[in-house]
């Protein structure tokens, strides 16, 4: 009834008198107005290059700090990064490959992909907007009893590379740098948690040093081979699309049976996974070949 009332209003505006005049009034202050479209800038990328959405953690320093992650690497909140990576993934499926390490994580679009239209601003608002709003909502599933003391912030910026050699200096890149930090941090905290230094002691004491130093140290005053530190720490994750076989319970009715029964059913889906692998070098490529397909 109030659906009727409100066609029939409608219909009377049209047909009353004076109700054309309106109608172009209204169209006119439209175009009056519309002209602030025009300031707008044409942020439009390039075609048939990959486009990479990095996302980093703002001041997570202090972040950390406030909710007592642990030193150098905090599980919970490696996991809880990784789980809002997946939920990116999930929601913008164009997204070829994910990489991340500690409070970043680079997600990279397919080459030929005319999501957004391929504006770089809708790219990176998606992207940052769906991953710290799942950061809040996922937080409890990792922390616990942790309160979020404060909401956190990310901030995202958008790069293309044209080719796929380009795309792979990129990630061979972040993953070479999760090392480098990895390996600092893992020393510095042992000299502060089990060598009894002061974090101003620790950096003095590391000033200068190279890998091999810091390997050294680790071992021989703290019995550590860094090569048996968890994968996750040293290569940092990736994310891959995967088609994984599940098992699920239905309920089906069989011929000449009265009652439903449970049954196992193993179905297949195509799921984000996470590996903690070398992709500097060429196994990881060869091994998956479909990421860098000409058709991406």
């Amino acid at each position: 009834m109030l659906r009727c009332c409100r066609a029939g209003a409608a219909i009377a505006a049209r047909c009353a008198p004076g109700s054309l005049r309106a109608s172009s009034g209204l169209a006119m202050a439209k175009s009056k107005f519309e002209y602030v479209r025009d300031f707008e800038a044409d942020d439009t990328v390039l075609p048939n290059c990959w486009i990479v959405v990095r996302l980093d953690g703002r001041n997570f320093h202090r972040f950390s700090e406030q909710h007592e992650f642990k030193k150098p690497n905090d599980d919970r909140a490696l996991h809880l990064m990784t789980k809002c990576a997946q939920t990116v993934m999930q929601e913008l499926e164009d997204i070829a490959i994910a990489y991340g390490q500690s409070d970043e994580y680079s997600f990279v679009f397919k080459k030929k992909s005319r999501w957004f239209k391929r504006r770089a601003s809708k790219f990176m608002t998606h992207v940052v907007s769906q991953f710290s709003s799942s950061y809040v909502f996922y937080w409890k599933d990792y922390f616990k009893d942790q309160q979020l003391l404060y909401p956190p912030g990310f901030d995202g910026r958008v790069v293309l590379y044209p080719s796929n050699q380009n795309l792979k200096d990129y990630l061979s890149w972040r993953q070479a740098d999760c090392h480098i930090n990895n390996l600092y941090n893992t020393v510095f905290w042992m000299l502060v948690q089990r060598g009894g230094l002061t974090p101003v002691q620790a950096q003095e004491r590391l000033r200068g040093t190279l890998a091999g130093d810091k390997n050294e140290i680790l071992f021989s005053e703290f019995n550590i081979n860094y090569n048996n530190e968890p994968l996750m720490y040293r290569k940092g994750t990736v994310l891959i699309w995967q088609k994984v076989n599940e098992v699920i319970t239905k309920k089906i009715k069989l011929p000449k049976e009265e009652e439903e029964k449970e049954v196992e059913v193993t179905r297949t889906k195509t799921k984000v996974v996470p590996l903690h692998c070398d992709i500097i070098g060429d196994q990881f490529w060869e091994e998956y070949p479909e990421i860098l397909a000409e058709d991406s």
